[in-house]
């Protein structure tokens, strides 16, 4: 059961509209969820496009499909599917490169929208989140239904965009009806029709399980909720291990203990580039490693963040994926250091297969209060390239990403 699916025959009664209210007592816990994000933010400035099938995806031979809007779903296309399989289904569709930082910018946007009716809002991803609203209720006079519609039309209202709303007790139900609401709905599961609602689903339906674990499921005969809950724990444990039967037959009983947490502070930043041609020169490999780590060190200082650990993820042409990782005395946001770091560890990797993807990531952040732990002899550079760095931040930001770049970024650029 994919994210967004269709609500299945005979569930009209959870659909909220102008003459159907279901009753959202004790459902405090909404799921908002925008529809086609990346493609609606696009088409905000191209209504013209509105009615065709629209696609967001780079250009590259390996690119995959980062948002489709509803026109273009029903030829089939998905996010994550490579962009050439999308040609083949719909080549009459409009391909729209992503815009840099566009949809972060306006994902800022909504989700203090959120904040205004509740400090209780856990992201998921740019395009999605959790509220638990049970303390707004009294404050807005409001039930939980009623605040999702306010939010709804203050999101389509202040930012183009359209979202849809599930509202439940608890959190996995709660983001199975926001599925069910697409596209611009909202779905409410009164607490005392949770079970009801569930037993016809498929156990796909539940958190935490996916294909083969349903194909476990089903080689046992469960096929719906209904029948993990009829299930003895005892059986489930043998089938599928002693936590995910725990776990199965809690969801299947409506059972979910996960609160709403705010935003956690983030323990790591990272890149990675999948490449059109794999990668052989080893040269060219640090290359894409400098670039890679002077996004991740612009990408912290923007934060006022620094880390102690670098690691670099290397997925060669076969698909085998390796990491490695080194923490370093103190904590950096230097692009320089970031890549002196980044490069030895590819040469200690040894490795001389082609490379399909190289990521550079930071981890064990701090604020900048956390000063970097160098020898005197490293000190005075060190301090000066990152002088220089934010420099250059200044001026990228005036002028624009391309303004300043290290040579021998530029070099390969011009020629």
């Amino acid at each position: 059961m994919g994210r967004n699916t269709a609500l299945p025959e005979g569930f009209e009664r959870f659909r909220v509209t102008d003459s159907t209210w279901p009753d959202d007592t004790g459902c405090h816990v909404l799921h908002v969820d925008m529809d086609a994000f990346f493609a609606a933010v696009e088409l905000r400035t191209r209504p013209e496009l509105a009615d065709r099938p629209v696609v967001v995806a780079g250009a590259g031979p390996r690119s995959v499909v980062l948002s489709a809007n509803y026109p273009a779903r029903r030829f089939g296309i998905s996010s994550a599917m490579p962009v050439a399989a999308a040609r083949k289904l719909c080549p009459h569709a409009v391909y729209l490169p992503p815009t840099r930082g566009l949809y972060s910018e306006v994902s800022r946007g909504v989700m203090a929208i959120f904040g205004d009716y509740t400090p209780l809002v856990e992201p998921l991803s740019l395009d999605e989140a959790f509220l638990d609203v049970r303390g707004a209720l009294r404050r807005l006079g409001a039930t939980p239904g009623e605040i999702g519609r306010r939010i709804r039309a203050r999101v389509e209202e202040e930012h183009g965009v359209r979202c849809s709303v599930g509202a439940a007790g608890v959190k996995f139900v709660a983001k199975l009806a926001s599925g069910m609401a697409k596209p611009d709905g909202m779905v409410v599961v009164p607490v005392a029709e949770t079970v009801s609602f569930l037993r016809p689903l498929p156990v796909s339906a539940l958190w935490g399980v996916g294909p083969r674990t349903a194909e476990v499921l089903r080689g046992h005969g469960l096929a719906t909720v209904a029948d993990i809950a009829a299930t003895p724990v005892e059986r489930l444990r043998r089938w599928v291990g002693a936590a995910t039967a725990e776990h199965l037959h809690a969801l299947a009983h409506g059972r979910d203990d996960r609160d709403v947490v705010p935003r956690t502070e983030e323990k790591s930043l990272g890149a990675e580039r999948t490449f059109d041609t794999d990668l052989s020169d080893r040269r060219e490999q640090q290359r894409q490693l400098l670039d890679l780590s002077e996004k991740v060190a612009a990408t912290l200082r923007s934060r006022g963040l620094r880390g102690r650990t670098v690691s670099i993820k290397i997925r060669f042409s076969d698909f085998r994926t390796i990491t490695r990782a080194r923490t370093l005395p103190g904590a950096t946001d230097v692009a320089r250091t970031i890549h002196a770091t980044a490069a030895t560890l590819l040469a200690e990797a040894g490795a001389t297969a082609p490379v399909r993807l190289l990521g550079v990531r930071v981890e064990g952040l701090t604020g900048e209060g956390e000063a970097e732990q160098l020898s005197l002899d490293d000190a005075q550079p060190v301090s000066r390239w990152r002088d220089a760095e934010v420099a250059a931040d200044i001026a990228r930001s005036k002028f624009g990403a391309a303004a300043v770049r290290p040579a021998s970024l530029l070099k390969r650029d011009v020629q």
